[in-house]
């Protein structure tokens, strides 16, 4: 169905669909402009960054990205992860097989125990990649994402080291 390659300098316009699209940021404060997505693209490509462009097996295509990065929550050392896929791949269960293969990867790590991930309780397709994927709910939490912009979302927890 799909698999995840390591993000790399000719994604950018993979990413600019998933981050500077309205569409796709209805629920994470807004598009990101191009100073942003550069920004984003340039941590993206270097090796060893925990981002991945999630691959369609069919055609070949770039179907969005996923990825895992360091956070500190509630006290612990934790992996936290998101991923977006492009409207034109919505809707085939894209987002849980690459959710799923980034989460084997992170797994393989044995760095943290703990994976989070934290859509807005009002992203129905994102809570259900969560529960999908294995998460747990922990419960609804405030966030500031973006900066100055508060929104509720819901704290899931995979445990990498479990199964």
């Amino acid at each position: 169905m799909v698999h995840i390659e390591p993000w790399g300098t000719g994604d950018v316009e993979l990413l600019r669909q998933c981050v500077g699209d309205p569409a796709m940021m209805d629920h994470l404060g807004g598009p990101e402009g191009p100073e942003k997505i550069a920004e984003r693209q340039a941590g993206y490509e270097k090796p060893g960054s925990r981002q991945f462009k999630i691959v369609d097996d069919d055609s070949g295509e770039g179907a969005g990205w996923v990825g895992y990065w360091e956070r500190e929550w509630q006290g612990n050392d934790v992996f936290e992860i998101g991923w977006a896929v492009i409207p034109t791949f919505q809707g085939r269960g894209i987002a849980s097989a690459g959710t799923v293969a980034a989460v084997a990867a992170a797994r393989a790590e044995r760095a943290r125990r703990f994976l989070h991930a934290y859509p807005s309780v009002e992203n129905a397709p994102s809570n259900a990649v969560c529960r999908k994927a294995g998460f747990v709910l922990q419960g609804p939490y405030e966030f500031e994402y973006p900066e100055g912009h508060l929104m509720l979302c819901n704290d899931w927890r995979l445990d990498l080291f479990a199964g």
